[in-house]
C-alpha cells in the first residue's frame, strides 16, 4: 500500500471573476466534504489573493495556473514567483498543454519556470501529455518520456518531494473524451517507471501522479481506483461547487 498523498486539483484556467469566484468559495467551505486528500484550486491571478484570504483557515490550498521563468523585468502582463509567494502562494502548475499549445511554452522554458520555482520554494504540478495524433502514432510514450527528461530530469533527487506530475492526454481536455482507466493507468506506470529509471523507485512510488483529462464525477470513481493514479487534475467539472465535491468524494 502506497503512502504517496492523494490530490484534488482545480484548474479553473480563464474563468469566473473575483465575485463568481467568492460564491463558489462561500458555497464549498459549507459543503466540504472531510478527506484524505489534498484540495488545491487555482482561480485566475486576479482572484488569488481573495481566495487566499478566504480559504486559511479551511483545508483547500490556493495555487497558482502560472508563472514567468524570471525572478523580475520588464516582462509586461507578467507575474514572478515572489509576487505568488507574496499573496500566501505555495504552489504552481507549470506545462499546461494550454500554455504549450497557445503561448508556444517550450520543454527548455519549462524547465527554467520549474527551476525558478523550486528556487523561490514553491511546489509545482508539471503537465505533461499527447496530443492525438501521437497517441495514433503511437509515439505517445516517447513524447511523455521526452517531456519528463527534457524538463526534469537534471532535479536534484531531493528536488522530487516538491514535484507532482499531472498527466493530461490532449486529446480529452474539454472533449468530452476521457482515457479509460486502463489507458490511464498504462500511462501514470509508465511515467513512474521513467521517474524510477532516472532516480529511483523510492523517489517514483513517492511523487504523486494526477490524471487530468475531463475528469467528472462518473467516471473518477474508475480512474482514481487504479494503483498509479493519486488523483485528477479537474477543469470543467472543478468549475460547480456539487460536481466538484462528487470528484473529492471518489479519491
Amino acid at each position: 500500500m502506497n503512502q504517496r498523498k492523494k490530490i484534488i486539483a482545480a484548474n479553473w484556467k480563464m474563468y469566473k471573476n473575483l465575485a463568481e469566484a467568492n460564491d463558489f468559495f462561500t458555497f464549498l467551505i459549507e459543503k466540504l466534504p472531510k478527506t484524505k486528500a489534498e484540495i488545491l484550486i487555482a482561480p485566475s491571478f486576479t482572484s488569488l489573493w481573495h481566495a487566499f484570504e478566504t480559504t486559511r483557515e479551511h483545508p483547500v490550498e490556493i495555487i497558482a495556473q502560472n508563472m514567468h521563468q524570471e525572478e523580475k523585468g520588464a516582462y509586461t502582463g507578467e507575474v514572478s514567483a515572489a509576487m505568488l509567494k507574496s499573496v500566501g502562494i505555495q504552489r504552481v502548475i507549470l506545462g499546461h498543454s494550454e500554455r504549450r499549445e497557445y503561448f508556444g511554452e517550450t520543454d527548455t522554458l519549462l524547465k527554467a519556470k520549474v527551476n525558478t520555482a523550486l528556487q523561490n520554494e514553491l511546489k509545482v504540478i508539471f503537465c505533461i501529455g499527447e496530443k492525438l495524433e501521437q497517441r495514433k502514432a503511437n509515439t505517445h510514450f516517447e513524447l511523455v518520456k521526452n517531456q519528463l527528461q527534457n524538463a526534469l530530469f537534471e532535479l536534484n533527487k531531493s528536488d522530487w518531494k516538491h514535484i507532482v506530475i499531472a498527466y493530461e492526454p490532449v486529446w480529452a481536455i474539454g472533449t468530452g473524451e476521457t482515457a479509460s482507466p486502463q489507458q490511464a493507468q498504462e500511462m501514470h506506470q509508465f511515467i513512474r517507471e521513467t521517474i524510477a529509471g532516472a532516480y529511483g523507485s523510492d523517489t517514483a512510488d513517492a511523487v504523486s501522479i494526477l490524471y487530468g483529462g475531463s475528469v467528472k464525477p462518473d467516471n473518477a470513481p474508475a480512474l482514481f481506483s487504479q494503483p498509479d493514479i493519486d488523483g485528477g487534475l479537474v477543469g470543467g467539472a472543478s468549475l460547480e461547487v456539487d460536481s466538484f465535491i462528487d470528484i473529492i468524494k471518489a479519491v
